[in-house]
């Protein structure tokens, strides 16, 4: 069921390079670094964080896990002022040189194969920060890591992906690690805005509970978590229904008093302010959590490069 995607196991490209038990390694270490402890495990190590679109949480989330692991930092968060965009240089051949210079690269770039095209060119570990309406592998980590920290498990939980499941990466490795842990899954979506049939039928053959429903009324009270997604705008030139939103009195009404917000921010219309200060919240400590979750991630995918040499 869970076939890995690439060839190196130093690579993370799609959440499916992960087995079970490694992301439930990387949720044991992030609740390790959480509670305090300290590691120098990028001692010594230089990554290149290389940004091709914008980021605020990504980008400076796995900066602070490598300067907290010892490590140090190179790179670019505007793309405009690289030979790869100014003088047309070729990716790979960017990543070629970006290599002679980093233990490991950390990369976003708007092309859906430019990760898989950096895997191969490269022997150095290559991490997905986002690679155009793709996935977002680390973002998933997170919010695992984040569902296990509220109900105390993966197996089992409800899960309400409510907003544009078409177009967002941060969804599309979500659902697809509902391949490995067993979550039941509700999507809500405006017209258009549903997940491919692609990802359906790998959902239907293995044999994935999930429902698909017009009004975030039908599923608030089964839910567990309810996981919000913007618009992706940049990806599309449809208009998007304005009044698709969550509303903080009908979430009151129906909601299990348990239940839990996240969101991958940035937020538009469909997650307003009223929500920051209920106890539904989430999505703040969800992004403080990227911090504790990508460092364990680096320290796994850096164990794994020095077992292979040992």
């Amino acid at each position: 069921m869970n076939e890995k995607h690439h060839t190196s196991q130093n690579n993370l490209i799609s959440i499916l390079d992960l087995s079970r038990s490694q992301i439930e390694n990387i949720i044991t270490t992030a609740a390790k670094f959480k509670n305090g402890e300290h590691s120098e495990s990028l001692k010594n190590k230089i990554i290149a964080c290389c940004f091709f679109e914008a980021s605020t949480r990504t980008r400076l989330s796995f900066e602070t896990a490598i300067l907290k692991l010892s490590g140090k930092v190179i790179g670019f968060a505007d793309a405009s002022s690289t030979s790869c965009v100014k003088k047309f240089e070729s990716l790979s051949d960017t990543i070629k040189i970006i290599s002679g210079y980093a233990d490991a690269i950390v990369m976003r770039h708007p092309g859906n194969d430019a990760l898989k095209l950096a895997a191969k060119t490269t022997d150095i570990p290559v991490i997905n920060a986002g690679d155009g309406s793709n996935e977002h592998p680390t973002q998933t980590l997170i919010d695992l890591f984040c569902m296990h920290e509220i109900v105390g498990k993966l197996d089992g939980i409800n899960l309400v992906l409510f907003g544009d499941l078409l177009h967002g990466r941060a969804i599309h490795s979500l659902i697809l690690a509902a391949l490995i842990f067993k979550i039941n899954l509700f999507f809500v979506a405006p017209k258009g805005f549903k997940p491919d049939a692609n990802m359906l039928q790998k959902l239907t053959d293995n044999a994935v509970r999930f429902s698909i429903h017009d009004n975030i009324n039908d599923v608030l009270p089964k839910a567990d978590i309810v996981y919000l997604t913007r618009p992706q705008v940049e990806r599309f030139s449809k208009d998007i229904q304005a009044d698709y939103k969550l509303d903080l009195n009908t979430v009151r009404k129906l909601a299990k008093p348990t239940m839990k917000i996240l969101h991958p921010l940035p937020r538009q219309q469909e997650l307003s302010e009223n929500f920051d200060d209920s106890h539904y919240a989430y999505y703040f400590t969800q992004a403080k959590n990227g911090v504790y979750v990508r460092q364990a991630l680096l320290t796994f995918i850096f164990e794994n490069c020095k077992n292979a040499n040992d």
